[in-house]
């Protein structure tokens, strides 16, 4: 921030440095905080009490409920979500969701208390050397020193949380810092980060380059990242694409960019993207590269992935340049700069050729699930809920099957409403991530898809739900496995089941016997422990009641569970299996 109306301050002076950190807060937009009170942070949360009617304090029931939920919020608005923990065991629960964010490109401001300065280092009680920790999973950390510079300190870790690639920064305050007194404290004071510096704008001989390997191209693709997301450049991209008739193939994080139903969409490319995306990107002659690192989960094997083409790399992060596939044309660029730069110059080409090969892969390798009438498959589920939704909702997700089934299936239309942990791939993000979202955006549909496994890791953030009147919705797809494991079994451990069965170890499918498709009864009852935290909850059974308890889910006025029983066999396809290409893709 680079002015701050001082005006809003208040006028009590001196000040604790507890109460310059949350005046700050205030001052640079925070309008949410997810808070975890213990001893060291004790002077913050009774500093945020005097600022109840300028800041929403949401208490999560665990550490790291809280920052997954601070992850949900800056992902739905863009903006830094703040997260605050005690010293100790409740700073290191923060430790997984810093990871989560570092990996993600989210902007995250975790500020933790510590032990008084002068007992740092001599083990006090919950002491953890923060800073040290998080030093390889944080864009940046601070140890306040001095309470006079706490205001310079909250005004650089946001510069640093949201310009450039976002990150999470740390800011470890002792004790004794919050408790102590300042006199007049300016929240202006200029930032010291001789270090920090941000790229310029793309040359303009980079842009005549870029333009020039367009109009050369007979089968150029987009490859568009989650950076497209995080500069707010999707509306620029959907000009870009359609200006040029370039397709466009979306990573995980990339989804919402352009909207699935667009012709010039060809869905996530990866792993477990689409057939055609896939085909699309190994044959393309160029490839533009905007926003994405290269990720293993989209390369596969990377000497062979996308080798016919020559790669145009747009990317705010110098370091992602020329890291895991070397470009021929390197941009560090922010992407929405560079496609505002580029947009007013660009033609359409002729690729009618590159179109009609592209649909012919749509037809035939368009992506179909099995239309059982004797189970609900996960699927079909998702498929519906994208029907009655029409777009108008925020998604978040845990990590496994479920989070690729709903990266398949769900009809995105703009950005910001697809929440997943990719990176890291956290399970248990999903419903305080969702809660997150939620709070910054109290009407909206905010729905988690979740499985079993993932769903119990944090399942006391449905305390939270209820108790902060967050009326999030959970789709639970629950196989009573951890699905994503028992299909890597399935494929290439011949179906040896090596603990990956969530019931009572002594039912025959603990050990690899079981046949059926669902269980009689359902460990653990996900409805009893909804409604015992105050949850509205319904389980199904049957494809003839999806729809009814979609339509009831969504119309409840409060937090809901949806718990689907779905058939464990069933398998996320396509599948590139983990370094390999495109020609071992397993369509069924």
């Amino acid at each position: 921030m680079s002015t701050i109306d001082q005006q809003t301050t208040t006028t009590r002076k001196p000040l604790t440095g507890a109460d310059v950190l949350v005046e700050s807060l205030v001052l640079h937009g925070v309008d949410v905080l997810f808070a975890y009170p213990g001893g060291a942070s004790m002077p913050m949360h009774q500093a945020l009490t005097r600022y109840r009617d300028r800041v929403r304090t949401i208490l999560p029931r665990h550490e790291q409920g809280g920052i997954f939920a601070a992850e949900g919020y800056a992902r739905a608005t863009g903006k830094p979500g703040v997260v605050m923990a005690t010293s100790g065991p409740g700073a290191l629960n923060l430790v997984t969701g810093l990871a989560d964010a570092k990996m993600d490109s989210l902007p995250i401001i975790a500020i933790t208390g510590q032990v008084p300065t002068h007992v740092i280092g001599t083990d006090a009680f919950q002491e953890t050397p923060m800073v040290e920790v998080c030093r390889a999973i944080t864009k940046h950390h601070y140890l306040v020193q001095n309470a006079r510079d706490m205001a310079r300190i909250v005004k650089e870790a946001f510069h640093i949380a949201s310009t450039g690639r976002p990150g999470p920064v740390l800011i470890d305050v002792p004790k004794d810092i919050q408790n102590t007194l300042v006199n007049d404290p300016d929240y202006d004071v200029p930032m010291d980060l001789p270090g920090y510096r941000l790229p310029p704008a793309p040359a303009p001989e980079k842009i005549r380059e870029a333009l020039a390997a367009i109009k050369a191209s007979q089968k150029p693709i987009i490859y568009c990242g989650g950076g497209v997301v995080a500069s707010g450049a999707a509306e620029e991209l959907r000009e870009f694409a359609s200006k040029t008739g370039i397709p466009v193939g979306m990573t995980l994080q990339g989804l919402g960019s352009i909207p699935n139903d667009h012709y010039l969409s060809l869905n996530m490319l990866g792993m477990h993207g689409t057939v055609y995306s896939n085909y699309a990107i190994n044959e393309a002659d160029l490839l533009l590269a905007f926003g994405v690192r290269f990720d293993d989960r989209v390369t596969g094997k990377l000497s062979e992935f996308a080798k016919h083409g020559k790669i145009i790399h747009v990317d705010i992060d110098a370091s992602e340049i020329n890291k895991n596939k070397p470009a021929h044309i390197a941009i560090n660029s922010d992407v929405r700069t560079f496609l505002k730069a580029v947009n007013p110059l660009v033609e359409a080409g002729d690729w009618r050729a590159w179109h009609k090969q592209i649909d012919a892969w749509r037809a035939s390798d368009p992506m179909t699930y099995d239309q059982r009438d004797d189970a609900i498959m996960p699927q079909y589920v998702l498929d519906q809920f994208s029907n009655l939704a029409q777009g108008e909702f925020i998604m978040t997700t845990g990590v496994g099957q479920h989070q690729m089934w709903a990266a398949q299936w769900t009809k995105f239309t703009k950005p910001r409403t697809w929440i997943t942990s990719g990176g890291l791939g956290s399970m248990g993000f999903g419903l305080p991530a969702a809660l997150g979202a939620q709070a910054a955006f109290p009407d909206a549909l905010v729905v988690d898809i979740d499985g079993d496994g993932s769903f119990v890791m944090n399942i006391q953030e449905l305390a939270t739900a209820h108790c902060e009147s967050l009326p999030v919705k959970v789709i639970l797809l629950n196989n009573q496995h951890l699905g994503m494991v028992v299909q890597w079994e399935d494929r290439f451990y011949a179906s040896n089941r090596a603990h990956t069965y969530l019931g009572p170890v002594d039912h025959p499918e603990a050990i690899g016997q079981g046949e059926g498709d669902l269980p009689d009864v359902t460990y653990p009852d996900f409805v009893a422990i909804s409604k015992g935290f105050g949850i509205q909850a319904r389980q199904i059974r049957k494809k003839s009641e999806v729809i009814d308890a979609l339509k009831e889910m969504i119309a409840y006025p409060g937090p809901y569970v949806l718990d689907v029983l779905v058939p464990y066999q069933e398998h996320v396809l396509p599948m590139i299996p983990a370094g390999m290409t495109v020609k071992d893709i397993i369509k069924s």
